[in-house]
């Protein structure tokens, strides 16, 4: 998919007071940033910035970090976020692959991946965020028993996941491939700008929910 570059949004996100400028100089420190001891979760490819910040609404007793690439996305959810009155909500602009570099081990809660770039050339598959590469580097940063929660409409995409996750030894909770049909699991459940379109179109939204290994155990 092509994006339209927004002239000046780099200068504008990096004046803006909701995004961190240099989220490496945290890595360790960041229940010192929010000033509590609250669960610290991630969103990573937020978009426009719908999903976590109306979790962020929903749980003042949660901190959450929006984590998108393209600038020209990330100043939408800034325009957006401009509008609220929250403390528990921040961004920033950094590639999923230095995750390691800026959280330190066990400082994160829960990671969401919403419907994900499939990347669908079998060559471009480690670039995957479900891909078994990025599941260690979500491991290494996850605390005990963290989660991480995926959704997307790509059916190839969703298989992939599944095996990904068996060959990495996580623990899959939840699998379901038509999660709008389930009551049980659409109770509090906050859609994406792209999963109401897929609701729209009744497209079937597929979900995993695993939770990291625990290698001591083995």
């Amino acid at each position: 998919m092509r994006l339209r570059h927004i002239k000046g949004a780099e200068e504008q996100i990096a004046e803006s007071p909701y995004v961190i400028q240099d989220p490496q100089g945290l890595k360790g420190k960041w229940h010192e940033f929010f000033g509590n001891q609250n669960p610290i979760r991630i969103e990573v490819g937020m978009g426009k910035g719908k999903f976590i910040m109306e979790l962020a609404e929903k749980n003042p007793d949660v901190n959450y970090i929006g984590i998108e690439l393209y600038s020209s996305v990330l100043l939408r959810g800034l325009q957006k976020r401009s509008q609220l009155e929250l403390s528990n909500i921040y961004f920033m602009r950094i590639d999923a692959l230095e995750l390691a570099d800026v959280f330190d081990a066990g400082e994160v809660d829960r990671i969401y991946l919403n419907f994900s770039d499939p990347w669908p050339k079998e060559r471009h598959a480690r670039r995957r965020l479900t891909s078994r590469e990025f599941l260690a580097r979500y491991e290494e940063i996850l605390a005990d028993g963290g989660l991480v929660e995926f959704k997307t409409d790509n059916r190839s995409l969703f298989d992939f996941s599944l095996e990904e996750v068996k060959e990495s030894g996580w623990e899959l909770l939840v699998c379901t491939y038509v999660l709008h049909h389930d009551k049980a699991l659409m109770e509090g459940n906050v859609m994406t700008e792209y999963e109401l379109k897929c609701s729209n179109l009744r497209n079937p939204v597929h979900e995993l929910v695993i939770r990291k290994p625990n290698r001591n155990a083995e």
